[in-house]
């Protein structure tokens, strides 16, 4: 069976092994660590440690292959949109420009935007490891417990874990509805024109957004059987109290963001300057 993407992957490992509340605080804090600065030696630290973080966990590459490949692709379209929309913007920040080769009017490839775009990137290389991490390790009714612990609404929580959890259903669905259509002699390999196989696509979205409306209507009748909603608190079968490695683990991201700060604005600015 292939590889369910962004479904809990279980593990025994200290990551998985911590509260989904910690790791929801923790992402929250390293996120906020990477998005605040642009300062390429802080980015390089924390990209190391995402990569020392997310071999602990045990996930390997393939199991997050194809959203990691996903992900890297907008990457590099995001990439190309900055350079069109803003091909001085380095020279901007860094007040220098030095030029490589001039290509037309004001477009040029310079270091300084060169080295912006970097920065750029190595944001992303910083967020996605924990993004994925977080994601892969924490289980669905966990994860609700989780947001509704750092005060969202029980029912917004639970409405974000009932997505992720029907993200390998669908995927499940999308299977069996896609070797049903083969099965009836529709083409979707690589044998068949790109223009085709698109079309032969559609074939399946629309079964599929069908059996999607149809288990949201039962999943939906079913919780308003159930009586949920009517109370304002509610308690959670899946919530893990905090233990030691979550406390230290919390403290060593607040340890991590601050030094992270005080290091970007030593000089009082976000970015770091190698051209000065």
């Amino acid at each position: 069976m292939a590889v369910e993407m962004l479904s809990y992957i279980e593990r025994k490992s200290p990551v998985h092994a911590l509260s989904g509340a910690t790791k929801l605080i923790a992402f929250l804090i390293w996120s906020s660590a990477a998005m605040l600065s642009y300062d390429t030696r802080v980015l390089l630290a924390l990209f190391v440690i995402s990569i020392v973080i997310f071999k602990i966990s045990q996930v390997k590459i393939r199991e997050v292959g194809f959203v990691l490949a996903f992900i890297l692709a907008f990457l590099l379209l995001n990439n190309v949109a900055i350079y069109i929309f803003s091909p001085q913007e380095g020279v901007k920040i860094y007040g220098t420009s030095h030029i490589l080769f001039e290509i037309v009017g004001r477009y040029n490839v310079t270091l300084e935007q060169l080295f912006y775009q970097f920065n750029v990137t190595l944001k992303y290389f910083v967020v996605i490891p924990a993004a994925l991490l977080f994601i892969v390790t924490t289980h669905p009714s966990e994860f609700a417990a989780s947001l509704n612990k750092i005060g969202v609404n029980y029912k917004i929580a639970y409405s974000v874990s009932l997505a992720f959890r029907y993200i390998p259903d669908i995927q499940r669905e999308f299977r069996t509805i896609a070797q049903s259509q083969q099965a009836r002699g529709i083409d979707l390999s690589r044998n068949e024109k790109v223009w085709n196989r698109v079309k032969n696509v559609s074939t399946i979205v629309f079964p599929l957004i069908l059996s999607s409306l149809e288990r949201i209507d039962v999943v939906s009748n079913a919780m308003e059987l159930r009586g949920f909603g009517k109370n304002k608190k509610r308690s959670w079968y899946s919530e893990k109290t905090f233990k030691r490695q979550d406390y230290i683990t919390i403290i060593i991201a607040v340890l991590l963001l601050a030094l992270s700060l005080i290091i970007t604005f030593q000089d009082g600015s976000r970015f770091y300057n190698p051209f000065i």
